[in-house]
């Protein structure tokens, strides 16, 4: 009997400490602009009546699903004002296109983890993000529209190094352009490559799409360096490119 009541305590002990996320308070500028800066993506849940808010449970249960982002609340009115909230709101920050985007809890019926976590993934792009069906929504809605693309087979050895290379150059390119891999070893990404007129076999490549254009170009192959991409996303914001043909032959339908 002592043995069972001893295995239900610790059972509980455990389900608590499962349950019990302490989230960070922001409750000054100064920290709050620290906190956003302290990473590429970060989520602040400006909740007036902190843990009593409707949907601080629901965002302290998403934080732990992604802990891949960092995640905090702020009560303070004052620091509401400096990012333009009004009510309670559930706002992500990403330094690749400089974007807050907003979640007002006023206008979801029905507040929902699942809802929560989807928003913030949906939205999580980064300095360079890995192209997926997910990932695309946010990629696509973003103000920024030309993207430098690196294709690269997944699981060689070259692939996290190049990805490394093109993270650390990306931050020059700042609402410019968004960095992103499109890993080819995955058959679903056949179709993004055969828009470049690529195969898997002829990867690492690097090219450049431009929504407000519809026009893509591939950077000549040779050595993927720092300076020789560097070069080539520059020479697309003087406006040489538009001389040069596109890369490619299949009409786009959706990357």
């Amino acid at each position: 009997m002592l043995s069972g009541l001893f295995f239900f305590i610790l059972v509980s002990c455990v389900a608590a400490k499962e349950n019990d996320v302490t989230l960070p308070s922001l409750n000054d500028t100064k920290s709050a602009k620290a906190f956003i800066d302290s990473a590429e993506v970060v989520v602040i849940g400006f909740l007036e009546q902190g843990e009593e808010s409707r949907g601080y449970k629901e965002f302290a249960a998403a934080a732990k699903r992604v802990d891949s982002v960092s995640m905090a609340v702020c009560i303070s009115k004052e620091v509401w004002a400096d990012y333009g909230i009004k009510s309670d709101t559930i706002a992500l920050f990403r330094k690749a296109d400089n974007h807050q985007e907003n979640l007002v809890i006023a206008e979801i019926e029905q507040l929902k983890i699942d809802g929560l976590v989807n928003f913030i993934i949906v939205n999580e792009v980064r300095y360079i993000t890995e192209y997926n069906q997910v990932t695309a929504v946010g990629l696509f809605n973003s103000e920024v529209k030309t993207h430098l693309l690196l294709f690269a087979n997944k699981g060689r050895k070259e692939f996290n190094e190049l990805k490394e290379k093109l993270r650390a150059l990306a931050p020059e390119f700042t609402n410019k352009f968004l960095f992103v891999v499109i890993n080819g070893a995955d058959k679903s990404n056949v179709r993004s490559l055969r828009y470049f007129g690529l195969k898997s076999e002829d990867l690492p490549r690097v090219g450049i799409y431009d929504g407000d254009s519809d026009m893509k170009w591939l950077l000549p192959e040779g050595d993927i360096s720092t300076e020789r991409v560097r070069d080539f996303c520059n020479s697309f914001l003087r406006g040489e490119l538009k001389e040069v043909k596109q890369a490619g032959t299949e009409t786009k339908t959706e990357l």
